[in-house]
């Protein structure tokens, strides 16, 4: 394994390494990705096995270019109101944190989309990624780089102790700016869904194309496993730190009692002092973090994964967290939070 500083010259050699079937680990706006060519199906095995992810749980597959997006996906079974949407979205939201299921070209091997017709694909906004995904082919499958179910990684180091020597190069692109998966949205029905809340916010998605469907919880979302999932991250149980989590509402955190050897996870400022009010008599003997000071929820998605790593490390009990609110990142928030706990 190879842990490399994003350069010009360090990209020209992770492009070599997934052009003859290699794994390649680099960084996007939303979290780390674990690269392979999108049209090698050795390699795509590869990234399923060095994972330990399901067969059933489909890859997204990343592009750098709209012009080569008829590599990865077949336009032409696509009706004519559904251009519309598509050109509007790719237009205002790409490059950015927006995965997009379409019917998936020919050339994308079966492996890859867990043998459904249809595949996620993003345009990221990273210019490394970009660059990569353009030297290598024009066409990455990249699950985030991380033993399947765990945390999302949003540092290189992230994935160098999930992953290690499992990968051939690793990227170092510094933290991720956004730190949560993209959305995953579904245009290929009348019914328009997002399937994963992520990095762009519904509102944003509504502004331009109408009314979308919610995500379904996730203690349905994977009701048809392991018939196979549309997109990846539907699963019930993901992104989940090693120490047991659960998650409360303000309200319900503030009312419990204090749990000695907790890690508290707050979402903002002013939820934490509130708490620490009430319970000033225990405050010395668990751990307190807060997500943001201020309550942005830009700042709050951007910590979450990093601060989960942080706390995963700290030999805690258990982990007690706080939603956020449930609008804009928040619902994005909430629905890792929501997979990440026991329930």
């Amino acid at each position: 394994m190879e842990y490399l500083r994003v350069s010009p010259e360090s990209l020209k050699l992770a492009a070599e390494v997934l052009r003859s079937g290699g794994l390649v680990a680099f960084p996007t706006e939303t979290v780390y990705g674990l690269g392979a060519d999108a049209f090698n199906p050795e390699a795509l095995a590869k990234v399923f096995e060095v994972k330990g992810r399901p067969r059933f749980d489909p890859l997204i597959i990343h592009i750098a270019a709209v012009e080569t997006l008829e590599e990865a996906a077949a336009l032409s079974l696509l009706g004519e109101e559904t251009r519309q949407k598509l050109f509007l979205l790719a237009e205002n939201l790409w490059p950015g944190p927006l995965s997009l299921i379409l019917p998936k070209s020919k050339k994308i091997p079966g492996i890859a989309t867990a043998g459904l017709a249809t595949a996620a694909i993003p345009f990221p906004a990273h210019e490394a990624a970009q660059e990569l995904i353009s030297l290598s082919g024009g066409a990455v499958a990249a699950p985030s780089a991380n033993p399947f179910g765990a945390l999302s990684p949003t540092r290189a180091e992230h994935v160098r102790d999930g992953l290690g020597d499992k990968v051939d190069i690793i990227l170092d692109g510094g933290p991720a700016q956004i730190g949560l998966e993209s959305t995953v949205l579904d245009i290929t029905s009348g019914d328009i869904r997002i399937l994963r809340p992520g990095g762009t916010p519904k509102e944003a998605i509504e502004r331009l194309i109408g009314p979308v469907q919610d995500a379904l919880c996730p203690q349905e979302s994977d009701k048809s496993v392991p018939g196979g999932l549309v997109s990846p991250g539907q699963l019930k149980s993901h992104y989940a730190p090693k120490t047991p989590l659960s998650v409360f509402s303000r309200e319900e955190l503030i009312r419990r009692p204090c749990e000695t050897g907790a890690a508290y996870l707050f979402f903002d400022g002013a939820a934490r002092e509130t708490w620490l009010t009430a319970h000033a008599a225990y405050a010395d003997n668990v751990v307190v973090r807060v997500l943001s000071e201020t309550g942005s929820l830009i700042e709050a998605a951007s910590r979450l994964f990093e601060v989960l790593h942080e706390l995963e490390k700290g030999g805690h009990r258990q982990i007690i967290a706080q939603f956020a609110a449930q609008e804009g990142l928040g619902a994005a928030i909430n629905d890792r939070l929501r997979r990440a706990a026991v329930f």
